[in-house]
């Protein structure tokens, strides 16, 4: 009996369960730490997700230590196999993938309150130009030390319960016929074992089993937030590395599609003079529309009674680089986020493009280290005339230290360079106080409200700076014609329940303002808009009368042929009307309007973008 227990195949099993063991452990945790995200859950559905889980489990962990099961199991001679130099090699290729794994898996504990999904492999690309990821991390983990020493422990389990050694007997080796029948015996556990590896990377038996992918922990689910417990985040970087971005749907005939929907733009009266009215345009970091209801934005608040806004307005993503195609471009985030897929170099148009080619001069502002998220880049080929960064900001001194210069330096940065500038002109400004680690300048310290939430006082701090920045814009000539456009980049974490489902994990603010200028519709409650409407609505706004590329609807001038909002809530899709919400997984046949409408949306954006069609002019 000690033979068998000391077995190398007996060994390898007994580790693979210890550290499918620490992920279910991980998981438990994982709901802990995110309990307010998942209010609803029973024990009974967190038992149907944990068990899920496993099958997710199993197949990232076969991926992680397929080198560890071949070493270990490879029918190599005893005297190699039972060396203690061989076996602490053959230790450290299962503990150093695992260690990674778990780490990974538990950064993603606290990540995930501000992406609602598992990390995918997109986020090395996101991040490759930002040099003070260590000092976040760094930050990080010392914020949310429990789960650091969660982390700790869960690594140190790892390594002091693993079985690091394993013995082949003497009498396999003293006698030729046991030599033979130790060789046929180890070199068919390993072919099992391999049969079986590949089963459970797989997911499944039958030669009809498609390997299983990011999609099949749906059927464990009641809403695609929940995905995040059946997952872990191992499973969902090695997924996203292999599948590839966007396969051609071909849900109906090109003709089909264009009936359905176009975003080929053009208005049907092209005759009259084009506005030569400034633009605006506001991204404010995090801004979520359930901070400004909660009273933390009171000049946001104040200053939307006089600004066309809507009760029903969406970001398209939930991260950063979604929202600039998004606003800039109306290129909404599908699957994911266009700045990062290999389609990044596509030909793309936007407000600075159609507006520069108007004799108007653009600009793009972030206050953060040039090339930073990608910003740059994408203004560059989203045709802005010049783009003004950490690298060009002439002011006091007023790095926050973690990310970009102070919101509120940074907007009257902002507003003087716009008196600088020859009229008419367009410019976008994407604001960074209000992100993690939210923090406020230290002569701010208490006077804004705390709330519940660290992001509470930050809204209330970039508000302020919001106002300033009007305040200084009043006194500019350029301000009584120019149209302000007010959204957030995406939403963060959520303390109002009515905020925490399908719909509130999108709603932020759309708002236009013009000074003096009262709307016939000021809060329109009809139609559900989306970032990606702000470009038509801008341009309809100022008559522009040429061809235009956008997958939004002018919802400022009149009401949307399609009054929908489309985002992609990972791994469903989900369009909104406003009074309906569908999600679908991109396979289902349609079944109305919505969906129908939603399917040529999705082949639009997906056939244009592989075949580089993202501008009028194709």
């Amino acid at each position: 009996m000690k033979t068998i227990w000391q077995h190398p195949w007996i060994v390898a099993a007994c580790n693979i369960l210890l550290v499918m063991a620490l992920y279910t452990l991980s998981r438990f945790v994982f709901v802990w730490v995110n309990a307010d995200l998942y209010p609803d859950i029973n024990a009974a559905h967190l038992r149907e997700m944990l068990c899920g889980g496993v099958r997710f489990d199993l197949t990232a962990l076969l991926y992680l230590n397929a080198l560890y099961l071949i070493l270990i199991l490879l029918p190599l001679p005893p005297f190699i196999r039972n060396k203690k130099a061989y076996q602490t090699a053959v230790n450290w290729c299962y503990w150093v993938p695992n260690i990674i794994g778990l780490l990974v898996n538990c950064v993603d504990m606290v990540y995930f309150r501000f992406t609602d999904r598992r990390t995918t492999c997109t986020f090395f690309s996101e991040f490759q130009n930002e040099g003070n990821l260590l000092s976040i991390f760094c930050q990080s983990a010392l914020h949310y030390w429990y789960v650091t020493l969660f982390a700790v422990a869960l690594c140190m389990i790892l390594v002091l319960l693993s079985r690091k050694r394993w013995h082949i007997t003497h009498y396999q080796i003293a006698n030729i016929k046991y030599q033979i029948a130790y060789y046929i015996i180890d070199l068919a556990l390993m072919l099992i074992t391999t049969y079986f590896v590949v089963i459970g990377i797989r997911g499944g038996f039958g030669k009809y089993t498609r390997p299983i992918t990011i999609s099949n922990a749906l059927q464990y689910t009641n809403t695609p937030r929940e995905t995040a417990i059946v997952l872990n985040t191992p499973f969902s970087l090695m997924k996203s590395l292999e599948n590839e971005t966007y396969v051609h749907p071909h849900y109906m005939s090109d003709s089909e599609m264009e009936r359905l929907m176009t975003p080929i733009h053009q208005r049907a009266n092209n005759q009259g003079q084009m506005s030569t009215d400034n633009v605006v345009i506001l991204i404010l970091e995090s801004f979520g529309k359930e901070y400004i209801d909660a009273g933390f934005a009171p000049f946001l608040d104040s200053l939307f009674t006089y600004s066309k806004t809507y009760r029903y307005s969406y970001a398209s993503g939930r991260k950063s680089i979604d929202a600039m195609p998004s606003v800039l471009s109306s290129i909404p985030m599908l699957i994911e986020p266009f700045i990062v897929t290999p389609y990044s170099t596509n030909r793309v148009s936007s407000i600075a493009d159609c507006l520069g080619r108007e004799g108007y001069e653009t600009a793009f502002f972030h206050g953060a280290p040039n090339g930073s998220m990608g910003f740059q880049a994408y203004a560059r080929a989203a045709g802005f005339d010049a783009y003004y960064g950490m690298n060009e900001y002439d002011g006091p001194e007023a790095f926050d230290g973690t990310w970009a210069i102070w919101d509120e330096e940074f907007l009257q940065y902002y507003a003087r360079t716009m008196s600088r500038m020859h009229e008419p002109f367009m410019t976008a400004v994407f604001t960074a106080s209000s992100h993690h680690p939210f923090r406020v300048p230290n002569r701010y310290k208490g006077v804004f409200p705390q709330g519940s939430l660290p992001i509470h006082q930050c809204i209330g701090y970039s508000d302020y700076a919001l106002r300033r920045f009007f305040n200084y814009a009043k006194t500019q000539p350029w301000f009584d014609h120019t149209l302000f456009v007010i959204t957030a980049d995406h939403t963060n974490e959520n303390a109002l329940p009515q905020y925490n489902n399908a719909r509130g994990l999108f709603s932020v603010p759309i708002a236009f303002y013009y000074p003096g200028k009262t709307w016939d519709e000021p809060y329109d409650q009809s139609q559900a808009v989306s970032q990606v409407d702000i470009m038509p609505s801008v341009l309809a706004f100022l008559g522009y009368n040429k061809p235009f590329f956008a997958f939004g609807e002018d919802a400022l001038t009149q009401h949307k042929q399609h009054p929908y909002a489309i985002c992609y809530n990972h791994p469903l899709y989900q369009i909104m009307s406003d009074s309906t919400l569908i999600l679908y997984d991109g396979q289902r046949v349609a079944s109305n309007d919505m969906e129908l409408y939603l399917q040529a949306y999705i082949q639009q954006y997906i056939t244009r973008m592989i075949e580089n069609r993202l501008t009028a002019e194709h």
